[in-house]
């Protein structure tokens, strides 16, 4: 398929997970460039390697997405973006009553105040084009269902869905369509850095039965892929849902049910 032919793209959190997905994704799908962002320098460069190909253009911006300073002089990075993916994203796991301060800020500055800036950047951006575009923000089922545990991270991703909801309302006189997925648990490296995810690792054995545990609590019984997750993205981003802005596509294998 060639939805996105001649097309540019912004992807924060590219270096792994659902952003590494959504590049190969856009790619696969004809778009000529890919603006790729994370804070990991290293693995941003290992994407490019991999994603190399005649006819697609590659641009990195290596840096912390939740810093208004990482944004600023990336005006002409962005010049041209009618494609824009916010995923990046931290998670972290701990009892209101328990969880330090700086951990509840570092989910927020990452989650959400990186979630607004690059909204902020993309929507100046694409509106001063004036050739309108499509925004689409990575949420989770978390910021729908509450769990105990989960106050820093579902709070980040509840607030993200209302942040895409004003977005898509300020955006429509311009073209801008912004929507969001909200999966429930996906195979990502997210998980490793998690506590509870580590101690469940150490549980079961592997981290292949610690995702088959979790994923049995859903009613379709396992986690999301990564690609799966791209696939709904490229959707959101494409043509094919050209009267859908505002709105959360859930992907939770009845989770939230």
């Amino acid at each position: 398929m060639t939805r996105f032919a001649n097309q540019s793209a912004l992807i924060t959190g590219a270096a792994s997970g659902i952003g590494l997905a959504c590049a190969h994704r856009l790619a696969g799908e004809g778009v000529s460039r890919l603006v790729l962002a994370d804070i990991d320098a290293a693995g941003l460069n290992a994407a490019c390697a991999a994603l190399d190909r005649p006819g697609l253009a590659l641009e990195m911006l290596c840096g912390d997405a939740g810093d208004p300073a990482y944004w600023e002089g990336t005006g002409a990075a962005l010049q041209g973006v009618t494609l824009g993916v916010v995923n990046a994203g931290i998670a972290d796991n701990g009892a209101i009553a328990d969880m330090p301060f700086d951990r509840w800020r570092r989910v927020m500055a990452v989650n959400l105040d990186g979630a607004f800036l690059t909204l902020q950047a993309l929507m100046a951006s694409m509106t001063a084009a004036g050739k309108g575009g499509a925004i689409v923000l990575t949420a989770s089922v978390s910021g729908i269902k509450a769990e105990p545990g989960t106050a820093a991270y579902g709070a980040s991703k509840a607030a993200m869905l209302q942040l895409m909801r004003v977005a898509a309302k300020e955006g429509a006189p311009h073209r801008i369509r912004v929507n969001a997925i909200a999966p429930g648990g996906v195979e990502t490296p997210i998980w490793g850095k998690t506590p509870f995810f580590a101690d469940l690792v150490q549980q079961t054995g592997s981290e292949t039965a610690a995702y088959a545990a979790l994923g049995g609590g859903t009613p379709l019984g396992r986690f999301g892929t990564a690609d799966e997750a791209a696939a709904q993205i490229a959707f959101l981003l494409s043509a094919d849902a050209a009267m859908i802005t505002g709105a959360a596509l859930v992907s939770d294998g009845g989770y939230s049910l």
